[in-house]
C-alpha cells in the first residue's frame, strides 16, 4: 500500500515490532501498512465512525489480516485496556482533542510507552500539554502536503524542561536537526503573523494593543530561529 507523505511520516515514527492502537483509523491505511511492512506485530484499528470502520473491516477481510488487525468501534482510548498496546497513534485531529483523549484516563495513558501524534491544528497547545504532564518529546517530523504543513510528534512518558517559550510554537527537535522544511514553515508563519499585525494597527483597543505587542514578540522569536537555522 502506498501512503500519502503525511501518513508515511507518521508510520516512520512507529517503533519496530510494536503493538499499536490507531485511534481514528478512518479507512485503516496505517494499520494495513504497519502489518504489510512488518513494522508492527498487531494493530487495533479504531474509529468512532461505524461507516469508516466498515471500510477498514472490508480491507482486513479482503487481505486476510483478521489475525493481525483488530477493528474496534469506540471513542478515543476507551477501546483499549491498560498495557494492551505499547504504542498509540492519534492523527488527523485537533491538538486540543488529542490532549483531551490523552488526559481522559491517566492510568490508561500511563500504561502506554510510545505516542505518535499528528495534530491538524493547535500543535503549540498540544506541546504545552505534553511538557506539563510528564511527557518527553523524543522526535518530530514536518511534512508539506497540498500546500499545508503537518507536524508529527513522537513522545514518551517522562520529564523535560522547556528552555524557551518559542519551543512550544516551533519544535526544538526540528530546529536541532535543521529540518529541510523548517525555513519555509517559519516563513509561512511569519507571513501570517505579519498580516494579523498589520490589521491590528488599525484597531485602537487595549486588547488589540496587547495582542499587537504579543505578535511583535513572537515575530521577533521566529526571526531569531530563522537566523539560527540559516547560520
Amino acid at each position: 500500500m502506498r501512503l500519502s507523505d503525511r501518513l508515511h511520516a507518521i508510520v516512520n515514527l512507529v517503533p519496530k515490532n510494536s503493538i499499536v492502537a490507531d485511534i481514528g483509523t478512518d479507512h485503516g491505511y496505517i494499520p494495513l501498512y504497519l502489518i504489510e511492512n512488518e513494522i508492527s506485530k498487531m494493530v487495533i484499528a479504531s474509529d468512532i465512525s461505524e461507516g469508516s470502520l466498515k471500510k477498514t473491516i472490508s480491507y482486513i477481510n479482503k487481505l486476510n489480516l483478521s489475525n493481525k488487525i483488530i477493528p474496534r468501534l469506540g471513542d478515543g482510548l476507551d477501546i483499549i485496556k491498560p498495557f494492551e498496546v505499547d504504542t498509540v497513534i492519534i492523527a488527523g485531529m485537533g491538538g486540543l482533542l488529542i490532549k483531551d483523549i490523552l488526559s481522559k484516563d491517566i492510568n490508561l495513558t500511563d500504561s502506554i510507552t510510545n505516542f505518535v501524534l499528528q495534530p491538524m491544528v493547535a500543535a503549540k497547545e498540544l506541546r504545552e500539554y505534553l511538557y506539563q504532564n510528564n511527557f518527553v518529546i523524543i522526535d518530530e517530523d514536518l511534512v508539506k502536503e497540498d500546500d499545508k504543513y503537518y507536524e508529527i510528534i513522537f513522545a514518551k512518558k517522562g520529564k523535560a524542561l522547556v528552555e524557551k517559550e518559542i519551543y512550544y510554537e516551533i519544535s526544538k527537535k526540528l530546529i536541532e536537526k535543521k529540518h529541510p522544511l523548517l525555513k519555509s514553515f517559519i516563513e509561512f508563519k511569519l507571513l501570517r503573523e505579519r498580516a494579523i499585525l498589520s490589521n491590528l494597527m488599525e484597531v485602537e483597543t487595549e486588547r488589540s494593543r496587547e495582542r499587537y505587542e504579543e505578535l511583535k514578540k513572537r515575530i521577533s522569536e521566529y526571526e531569531r530561529v530563522l537566523e539560527e537555522i540559516e547560520g
